[in-house]
């Protein structure tokens, strides 16, 4: 059964709650494998991982089995995409040893699927709007703006207050994705005034 590539390198670590670094060795160790594909929101092309990434980084995570060797790793990820969809289950990955997917990580491989469907549905670019800056589908709020008041105290409910129209869930897939997704390039305005 093919597996498709739906989340970025960032998103997968901040989904399964890893440093990025841990999916980029994973990667280099060819413990599992991007696809390289035109960007979903912006110009140029990255690299994409199957939502089945986010479990498997979760469930070592939290089994605090990261130093895995490489192959118990390969191990556990060969069974995982063997699975069918949404079902997850427990791993023999040497002998007597196992790991539990379906508990360690069930929760966070629903939520990388809410986040992508969210995604897809909520988050668009649109050269005409802001430049292609990503915002909520309808609107003129950008994922960067959303961010901003939710760092500077405001809540989901807040935001929802203001902005009727808009379903809570585009706001916290908003949130993540801007924090997946950070601005490049030099800062704007005068953060030398700021800086004291």
């Amino acid at each position: 059964m093919p597996i498709t590539a739906d989340l970025t390198i960032r998103e997968t670590a901040a989904l399964a709650g890893v440093p990025r670094t841990t999916i980029e060795k994973a990667v280099e160790a060819s413990i599992l494998r991007t696809v390289t594909a035109p960007a979903r929101l912006r110009g140029g092309a990255t690299r994409y991982l199957p939502v089945r990434a986010v479990p498997f980084f979760r469930s070592l995570e939290a089994a605090n089995l990261t130093d895995l060797p490489v192959r118990h790793k390969r191990t556990i990820w060969t069974h995982l995409v063997r699975l069918e969809p949404m079902r997850l289950g427990t791993v023999e990955f040497t002998f007597g040893a196992m790991i539990d997917l379906k508990r360690l990580a069930a929760d966070s491989l629903r939520s990388a699927e809410r986040y992508r469907e969210a995604r897809d549905r909520y988050i668009v670019s649109d050269p005409d709007i802001l430049g292609g800056t990503p915002v909520i589908a309808g609107t003129r709020l950008t994922v960067y703006s959303i961010l901003g008041r939710l760092q500077d105290g405001d809540t989901v409910e807040d935001l929802a207050d203001d902005n009727q129209e808009v379903p809570r869930e585009a706001f916290a897939t908003a949130e993540l994705y801007a924090k997946a997704h950070p601005l490049r390039g030099r800062p704007s305005g005068r953060p030398w005034q700021n800086a004291g």
